[in-house]
């Protein structure tokens, strides 16, 4: 059995041995263990304040400085123009699925969709409650395992939406498309892992439980003069302009969640922001995804021209095997590896928190059981 003296991720006792556990979750996700040891203070002693950072007001001047912190290194971290403006609000990306058709999508209007998976699927079955969805591109009849190309977006259309990495499916958008409108993308599972142009874009939104923070919280960064053309008497909470107005303040925000997001960020910025953990994300896919390829015990399930850097998905060759493989992991702290019921398998998700050392252990594994059983 392999054991670990614990650096910086979870651990567990094994024989009075520290155990450095592996976590390739899909989400909520690895975090920093700083963040952890923040976060944990935080909720005996915000601040010194005598008080839990869990029953304090929102509007208490340094739970104030919190999210506006949190929004400030949103728009630092990914060089967000003055055109655009962050906001945070609560539903994950889920509640943001009705929300882009709400602010964008005019009164008998029209927007086109790109269907790349479970979350496009879902994002689609909400924009319909509002008007006319056009799927210009779909990967559907080969279970989402590539990206769609060469499709037309159309000009009599409000938006186009895509979905940047889809999570179980382990697929990626490496180049997104020149369109004749504006672009919406959900990019919960690969935000802030590269290096984007925000201005190309008339809104990005995301779930915060990947690569942002705990579950709890959604980020939306929006065009701002796309806004108030639809015609649509919108929900205050829906709408996005109440949120720019009220610097994501309208209503009571999670505390503990936008604090996780912003330690995490200034964590980020720390190992010298997206640039360079965009550097450390790319030899982590390149290490397990050249040890799928050259072991013959496994086989990739995504287009190789389309594998996502946050999640790759693979299966065994001889599903017999099984136990004998998730035996190896378990003796080396390796945990949440399993694929999603969709594509079966199994999928290491390497969000910007899992450290190379987890890959290299996760490739040690396979290795040894290719040794064994190969």
């Amino acid at each position: 059995m392999i054991y670990y003296i614990c650096l910086d991720n979870t651990n567990t006792t094994h024989n009075n041995i520290i155990m450095k556990v592996h976590n390739f979750s899909a989400g909520p996700c690895i975090l920093p263990q700083v963040v952890f040891e923040k976060m944990a203070q935080a909720c005996l002693d915000f601040n010194n304040s005598g008080t839990s950072i869990l029953e304090i007001s929102h509007r208490r001047k340094d739970a104030v400085e919190v999210i506006d912190t949190a929004r400030a290194l949103v728009k630092d971290l990914m060089n967000v123009p003055e055109t655009h403006d962050v906001l945070f609000m609560q539903g994950g990306a889920s509640l943001q699925f009705p929300t882009v058709a709400y602010n964008l999508l005019k009164e008998g209007g029209k927007a086109a969709y790109a269907q790349t998976g479970k979350w496009a699927e879902n994002a689609i079955k909400e924009a319909k409650r509002f008007g006319e969805i056009e799927i210009v591109a779909s990967s559907k009849d080969k279970n989402y395992n590539y990206i769609p190309k060469n499709y037309t977006i159309p000009t009599d259309v409000d938006y186009f939406h895509c979905t940047s990495n889809n999570t179980i499916f382990g697929t990626q958008i490496k180049e997104f498309p020149n369109s004749p409108v504006p672009v919406v993308c959900d990019m919960s599972s690969d935000i802030l892992s590269r290096k984007i142009d925000v201005s190309k874009f008339g809104a990005i939104y995301a779930g915060a439980q990947k690569n942002m923070g705990p579950a709890g919280s959604a980020v939306a960064i929006v065009q701002k003069d796309l806004l108030g053309k639809t015609g649509r008497n919108i929900p205050d909470y829906l709408n996005w302009d109440t949120h720019i107005k009220k610097e994501s303040s309208f209503n009571t925000w999670p505390v503990i969640a936008i604090y996780g997001v912003m330690l995490n960020l200034q964590w980020l910025k720390e190992q010298g922001g997206v640039e360079a953990i965009a550097k450390i994300n790319t030899e982590k896919a390149e290490t397990v995804y050249a040890e799928i390829d050259r072991n013959g015990l496994f086989t990739g399930t995504a287009e190789t021209e389309d594998r996502s850097q946050m999640n790759a998905t693979f299966v065994l060759n001889n599903e017999i095997l099984k136990t004998e493989f998730d035996e190896l992991l378990k003796e080396a702290g390796v945990v949440s590896l399993a694929g999603h019921r969709d594509v079966g398998g199994y999928r290491a998700s390497m969000y910007n928190a899992l450290p190379l050392e987890s890959v290299q252990v996760l490739v040690e594994v396979m290795k040894r059981f290719e040794q064994k059983f190969g």
